[in-house]
């Protein structure tokens, strides 16, 4: 499998260019890394509003 992922990196540096590859890399990093801050801020505010909610009925 990591020789798949080598070999898929090396066709993108050798069609596109290595900074467009390096830009494509980070930003998908970046969006994932966004997606899962977005995720983990969904999960506390749900959690938030469960323990608060089971407060109430105390």
């Amino acid at each position: 499998m990591p020789i798949l992922l080598i070999l898929l990196l090396a066709i993108l540096v050798a069609q596109i260019g290595f900074w467009d590859t390096l830009g494509a890399i980070l930003g998908a990093a970046g969006v994932l890394v966004l997606f899962l801050l977005i995720a983990a801020a969904a999960v506390a505010v749900a959690g938030f509003l469960v323990v608060r909610r089971l407060r109430q009925k105390f």
